[in-house]
Formats: C-alpha cells, structure tokens, sequence
C-alpha cells in the first residue's frame, strides 16, 4: 500500500524540481598587469615608510577591462622579519571599487630611496567582490627617485605582469548526511557538504537528469586507498552549502571528498555506508518535527503539526492513534537502476527488516523505499491503539537493526484537535503553528547530597538558567523519548521510553543576556559571582561537585540575581529567600528499598510553611548496547508544602514502577532513585526582550537530599 502526495513540503532544503537556475562564472584566472605610482615617506627616526599611490589592474574590469584604485602599505624597518638582507617585506592594500585585495610584497631596500630593481607581490585574500582572490606577480620592474629637497619623500613606480585566480579555493567544513545533518553517507542517498566558497555563487537548483558539474563546480568522492573518483549528482549548488546525491554504485568504504570550482579543496574524509536513514525535518535542522504526513483521503494528507489549521497554505493536524503516516528521509539503501531518474518505485521492505519506531513502539512499515525521485525515500506506517500521545512523540526509522538520528511527531489522543504538552496550552500551540514564538527564562539554585552506598554521599550543587525563544519546530526537546503523564492526586507518573544511544536535541534559541551575577547571605562564599556564559547564552556556575572541596553552599536567606543586559535580554534583577533546610524525622535518612505495596511515608521539620515539597522516584530497565540500547524507566513526583511536615506517596502510584533487584543494579541493568527536595514558590520576573515586549521568568531554588533505592 503506497501513498502519493500532492504538494510535500520537503526538508532538503532546496528539494523540489524546479527550473534549472544558473549564473554565469568568471574564469578560474585571469592574466593581469599591476602598475603602481605613488609616494613614499620616511618618518624623521628613518625607521617608517609610508606608501601610497594609484594603481591599476588589467582584465580585472567588466567585460575584460582594466581596474583602478589606490595602494597602501607601511614598513617598518624595526619590526622583526621586516628586512632580510637587502630586502624589505611588508603588507600591502589596493582598494577598488567593490571592495580590497590584500597581500605582501618584496623589494630591494635600496629601491625606497632612489634606485631601480625588481620587486615582487602576492595577493592573499580580498574583501567584498574580491573575497578570496589569490594572485601573484613575480617580476614588477620598479624605480624611485627623491621628491623636493626635504630627503624625506620619493615618488615611486612599478609595472609586471602576473597571475590572479578569481575563484576561491573551496573549503569543505563537514559532509553529512541530507537530513539528519551526522556523519556518514549511505549509497544512493542525499548528502550535504558544508563549507565556504564551495562555489563562485549561489548557482541553485538543478533537474533530472541531475548534472555532475554546474556553473564549474563538483563534487569528487575518492576511496582513501586510493584509485579513480566518482563525481555526484549535484541538486543545489550554493557558496555555503552543496546537496547532491551519492551514485549508489559508490561501494561501502572510507573517502576523501572534494569540491572542484576551478580550484581542488583539501579532501575531507567521511565514509560511505550501504544503509542509513535520515529523516527530513520541517525547519531544516535535522531534528524536531519530521516531515510526515497524515492519510486523511486519497485527496487529503495533513502536514503533521500541533494543531488542527490551516497554516501557510497546507492543512495540518496532528496524528491519532489508528492513523496512517507518511514519512520522508534518505539512506535506506542504494538502486542503481534509478540513481538520477525520476518516476521510479522500489519498496526496500520487501527484502530488509524495516520498522518504524514511535514513542518506543515498533511498528511493521507498509511501505518503504522510492516512490517518485531518485535518494528520496517514502515510509509508510500505522500507528497503534496503543501509541503513545503529546507533541513530542520520539519517531526513529530501524533498517536491520540501524537507527535513524531522532526525530518527533505529534501525536494527538483520539477525537481530539490538538496535541497534549504538559505546561502548554491549546492556544499556545497555535500560536506556534502559526509562525508565533514562546519566550520564557528559567533559572535555578539547587543543591543535592548524593547517597551511594557503598561509595558514600557527594553534595552537587550549581547555580544556572537560560532565556529562550522557541518555535513550533522546536518545542520537541525529548525527541528520542517516548513520554506519557498520568496524574493521580497531588502525583504525576510519568513513563519514559527511549531507544538508542543519541541524546536528545534541544533546537531552541538561547538569548544573550549579557553578564549575570549572584550573590548570597554571609557563609555562602557569593559575593557577586558570575555564572559562566557559553556560547549559546546558557548559564552556569557550580558551587560544589561530586569528589570535589565545595566552594559555596545554599544556606538559609535572600539570594540576588542581576543580569547586565544583552543583545536578547534587558537588564534585570530577582531575589528569592531560601528558609531553614527540611530535616527527615521518621524515618531519619532515605530508605534505599521501598516495598511498593507498603506505600511510603516520610516525615520532617524544617522550612517555611509555604515551601514547596517535591518527592521523586524512578526505577527502570536498561537493555542492549549501542544503537540497540532500549531504556525504559518510570518515575513518580509528588508535591505537598513543608506546613503538612508528613506525605504518603501510595501504594497506588508506587506499583506503577517496575521492580528492580541490587544484581540488576550492580550490573547497569537496572537504576532506582529516591529523592526529596523543598523550596520556596517560583518567583516570577519579566526582563525586556530588545526586540520589545518582555519575557515571562521565573526563578526558583531546591535543596534536597537523594539516594539510590530498590523497588520491590
């Protein structure tokens, strides 16, 4: 069962067929003659010359023409390298219209005040329309002679001819697959290779049969061990980036790729690999929201989003349990036979094990493999009654056992409209389906003592936080996690599965808030301590780490965080005031086997009334290695305040974690985890955003106590 669709919005980026686009590329070099005229200073110490002058360049100008503009340089005899010999080096800088050529130039000393000779010049980059412009003139015939009587100034000239290359050396920064954007390209599949002047200009877009080489440029797969390499296909062609597509008669091995646009980059390496699925992503990242689409009707297939609309032209919905989706990627195997055609089909699942994986769910594929164009590939699959829901919904392509990198869709619960976020709501979400951000800042004080027998108890503790900007693409930032939320009471459960070794990818936008400091009440060593900024504008400053002297600790009174103001943030300035630390009575230290059936009740002195109590566990499973890890784990947090001074957690909640055993544990097999913290209520700041409007915040502070723990 295949499905087709009418209008796909494509993650390779450009990825559509479309009018040949070209541009007209100058030779790779062009011969020249440089004449210079001009002055030469002597500073009174005798140690500065100053240059200056007209210049002209030849077959540089429009149509073949010649160029004119100024010449400028400084040598100083003092300076070290400066004069060798009876020679003098030094910088030079012609200015043209459109921008500069530089480089170094040498001449016999003697020729600065008053003789002939031969000179030499190099050109090593330029600026504006000459930005990457190599040259060189070996043999400029010159002369000098002195100008009025002063001894201090002579007129110049020096005329030859030489070589200038018009086309940049290409430099490949990275070669990557075409839609997760990591390492590794598999037969027969899109690739990308990132760099700068990769090409003359933005060329664009090419159509079947795709070329081999546009506008002079191309890209050469080499086998390491040496022999001939393959040219491939080329689909855009840009100064920044080029998409081509591997020949799937590239065998399996280690390469050298380069990019030719008149000039050979330096090779990068990468290797070739004869599976690996990359799934396209709707803002082009390599993570997020896939490129899938819903089967609603032979003539209706909903882009997958949060909600249900109308955005930009395309219906969107997001998927329900029952539903049949279409995914898009690249890289489940090479087909020679339709390797630069269109209107091809071949299903891939009728001779390799091919599942979709969905919020940890296997799902058997209907269909998989080429159905339009050469490199793209087509998943199709049900999800099950049983699949789990939110807008995050980790989705992973398996091909004999190789994981796609993560992705996500939203999965909406049956009958619904809308995709389920804990913390977001309905219209939230719509503003984000329709090109809206969400602005929000969090920072935290916490500060943890560790129990981990038979090693002992480590205290963690770190001061840190972020301003961010997210975008519908962007809200997923548990992509390689399957999520789902059950509150019972004042409890959440909350089950995660994930699968795989590659960590999830958080794509939102950090903005800079300038310098920030913290400072605290007497005996915390804070004394308008900055927090580290790195960067992404995440913020950071640890107090006191595991096997390490603590330099700062959390104790009872008022903390003060200051922001300097950035480029995203405006200045601000927030307290928060931590009482008296919670001390357990009843039991006196954290029980490190529960028995779920019991329930568990824990009782304590300590803190302000209206501090917020957090009591959290997890236990879960870890199976496989590598690619084929599966974890498993859930998790209870339970919320009360510090005036109650008991809580039960029930039987109820506990029951829902799986039970583990100390072998499982010592065998990495298995984790469990009991922890206890308090904290005043979140206090609420709203700094200004730059750009206008504010950014709601909040800051918050825990201090706590955990420990390793058996759920039996």
């Amino acid at each position: 069962m295949r499905f087709t669709t009418g209008t796909i919005l494509r993650g390779f980026a450009p990825f559509a067929l479309a009018l040949l686009i070209t541009a007209g590329a100058q030779a790779a070099s062009v011969s020249s003659t440089l004449t210079l005229t001009g002055t030469t200073t002597l500073s009174s110490n005798d140690t500065i010359f100053t240059n200056s002058g007209q210049v002209t360049l030849t077959n540089l100008g429009s149509g073949g023409g010649t160029l004119s503009g100024t010449f400028a340089s400084t040598i100083n005899v003092q300076t070290p390298g400066v004069v060798t010999g009876s020679s003098v080096t030094a910088p030079f800088t012609i200015t043209l219209s459109g921008g500069t050529l530089i480089g170094t130039y040498t001449e016999p000393f003697a020729i600065l005040i008053g003789a002939t000779g031969t000179a030499a010049a190099t050109i090593t980059g330029g600026t504006g329309s000459y930005a990457g412009y190599t040259g060189s003139f070996p043999s400029l015939a010159g002369s000098s002679s002195q100008s009025g009587s002063s001894g201090t100034t002579f007129t110049f000239t020096f005329t030859g001819t030489g070589t200038i290359n018009t086309s940049p050396v290409p430099t490949i920064a990275s070669v990557t697959d075409g839609a997760s954007y990591t390492a590794n390209v598999a037969e027969g599949s899109f690739f990308t290779v990132w760099g700068s002047t990769l090409a003359p200009s933005n060329i664009g877009l090419t159509n079947f049969p795709r070329p081999t080489s546009q506008g002079g440029v191309k890209v050469t797969f080499t086998p390491t061990t040496g022999g001939a390499g393959t040219d491939t296909y080329l689909i855009y062609v840009g100064t920044g980036q080029i998409n081509g597509l591997l020949p799937s008669t590239v065998p399996v091995g280690s390469y050298n790729v380069t990019v030719t646009n008149g000039t050979v980059s330096a090779p990068v390496q990468t290797q070739v690999v004869a599976s690996k699925v990359g799934l396209f992503t709707q803002d082009q990242s390599g993570a997020g929201l896939a490129v899938v689409f819903s089967y609603i009707s032979q003539s209706e297939n909903d882009v997958n989003r949060l909600t249900t609309g109308n955005y930009n032209g395309s219906l969107s919905s997001p998927a329900t349990p029952g539903q049949t989706l279409i995914a898009w990627g690249t890289g489940i195997g090479p087909y020679a036979a339709g390797d630069n055609a269109a209107g091809i089909s071949h299903d891939f699942s009728k001779s390799e094990t091919i599942t979709a994986i969905v919020g940890g769910v296997s799902i058997p594929v209907v269909f998989a493999g080429l159905n339009g164009y050469a490199g793209e590939d087509q998943i199709n699959f049900t999800l099950p009654a049983n699949v789990p829901t939110g807008c995050s919904v980790s989705l992973q392509i398996s091909v004999a056992g190789v994981l796609s990198a993560a992705t996500s869709i939203a999965i909406a619960p049956a009958g619904a409209s809308a995709c389920v976020q804990p913390g977001y709501t309905t219209q939230q979400l719509q503003l984000l389906d329709q090109g809206g951000t969400i602005n929000t800042g969090s920072f935290s004080l916490s500060q943890l003592a560790i129990s981990e027998p038979p090693y002992g108890t480590f205290t963690s503790a770190s001061a840190s936080g972020s301003f961010t900007e997210m975008t519908s693409f962007q809200l997923p930032s548990t992509a390689s996690a399957g999520i789902s939320v059950i509150t019972s009471g004042s409890c959440l459960v909350v089950h995660v599965t994930s699968q795989g070794t590659t960590a999830a990818v958080t794509h939102v936008t950090h903005l800079d808030a300038g310098a920030i400091t913290l400072n605290g009440p007497s005996g915390t060593n804070l004394n308008n301590q900055k927090l580290a900024e790195d960067a992404s504008y995440d913020y950071t400053y640890l107090l006191s780490v595991p096997g390490q002297s603590s330099s700062a600790s959390l104790l009872a009174g008022t903390y003060t965080l200051t922001g300097a103001g950035g480029t995203g943030v405006g200045s601000f300035n927030t307290s928060i005031t931590l009482g008296p630390p919670l001390t357990l009575n009843n039991p006196a230290t954290l029980p490190t086997t529960i028995t779920k059936s019991a329930g568990l009740t824990l009782n304590w002195t300590g803190g302000n009334a209206s501090d917020v109590i957090e009591i959290l566990g997890d236990s879960g499973t870890i199976t496989g290695t590598g690619a084929s890890e599966v974890t498993d784990v859930t998790e209870f947090i339970c919320r009360t305040t510090a005036d109650q001074k008991t809580f039960t957690v029930p039987a109820s909640i506990l029951t829902q974690l799986p039970t583990i055993t100390a072998a499982q544990v010592a065998a990495s097999t298995a984790t469990g985890l009991l922890e206890v913290v308090s904290g005043p209520p979140a206090v609420s700041f709203n700094p200004n955003l730059t750009k206008g409007g504010t950014i709601p915040s909040t800051l918050t502070s825990f201090v706590g106590i955990a420990s390793t723990a058996l759920y039996q």
